[in-house]
């Protein structure tokens, strides 16, 4: 594939709704997010080698000045309601990362955004839930990093493309959010939501374009995509997808994971070379990792 590198890939993962892949499901059909949970368990190991660091961009944290939490052992903040008493105790203390932290800093204020420290506020949920699965250990220092307040899709390409050149020293950037966001329209059952596939469609050829600089311009005009704001009413949980295409620089993108959740068309996807096993192939949960979901 031309426009790849040896560094690390950028992601984009959906991280599921609320504290998902920890509770039982009591609807008959199968747990809607048992096929997710098992790609993520695997990303590590698809990953291949583990990075230095983890930049997380959350769907669920929006700033201005853009904000990087600073602190050595974040706390969690749950910030998810009307779930079982038991997901409030979910555990995940991975370290902080400090210095990374203000060199991300460094970048964005280099590059014209503003940005400031955050001392107090605890990863989120679409940090922490996802995390848990794929990196269990909590062994990898995670840094977040807010979006910018106003949601602008150029503005966080740019974002993202300022903070490319941390890939060259072993630092995984992952935006976390959900390709389909419209918590007004679910179904138990499963059942197809149509409109949602006409959506991931686009996006899955957008961030699949031939270049970086054709899947840049269609991710800036992403309201344009069929049933654009019937997927994403508010697009703060697509915006991080932007901030990872846009590290990705020359870097192709691929369509990672596809599959279907509370009749969601969901997908995540990769930029950059990986070793195998496929990205596509859902991998065994680690050990340690997520209960077992019931059937």
């Amino acid at each position: 594939m031309s426009g790849t590198s040896k560094m690390l890939p950028t992601l984009y993962i959906p991280h599921g709704g609320g504290p998902c892949f920890y509770m039982e499901w009591e609807h008959p059909t199968p747990n809607p997010w048992t096929a997710l949970a098992s790609w993520l368990g695997g990303l590590a190991a698809a990953i291949g080698r583990v990075p230095q660091a983890v930049l997380v961009i959350s769907g669920h944290w929006e700033e201005d000045p853009i904000a990087v939490n600073v602190q050595e052992r974040p706390a969690l903040l749950f910030d998810y309601y009307g779930f079982p008493e038991h997901t409030y105790r979910l555990e995940y203390p991975a370290p902080g990362a400090p210095q990374l932290a203000r060199e991300v800093l460094g970048l964005l204020e280099v590059a014209g955004f503003p940005a400031r420290e955050e001392r107090r506020r605890g990863l989120d949920h679409g940090v922490f839930v996802p995390f848990k699965l794929i990196y269990p250990r909590a062994d990898v220092p995670i840094v977040q990093l807010s979006l910018k307040r106003g949601l602008d899709p150029a503005a966080h390409l740019a974002i993202g493309a300022a903070l490319a050149p941390l890939r060259r020293r072993d630092v995984l950037i992952v935006g976390s959010g959900m390709s389909f966001h419209n918590l007004q329209v679910a179904s138990l059952e499963n059942a197809r939501i149509p409109a949602s596939e006409r959506f991931d469609a686009w996006l899955a050829q957008a961030v699949c374009a031939p270049t970086a600089r054709e899947r840049d311009a269609e991710l800036a005009h992403w309201a344009r995509a069929p049933a654009a704001r019937f997927a994403h009413p508010r697009e703060e949980h697509l915006l991080p997808l932007m901030v990872a295409a846009g590290a990705a620089g020359a870097d192709l993108g691929s369509q990672a994971f596809s599959g279907r959740m509370m009749g969601w068309q969901i997908s995540g996807f990769r930029f950059g070379d990986v070793p195998e096993p496929p990205w596509g192939q859902a991998q065994p949960l680690p050990p340690g990792g997520a209960p077992a979901l019931s059937r």
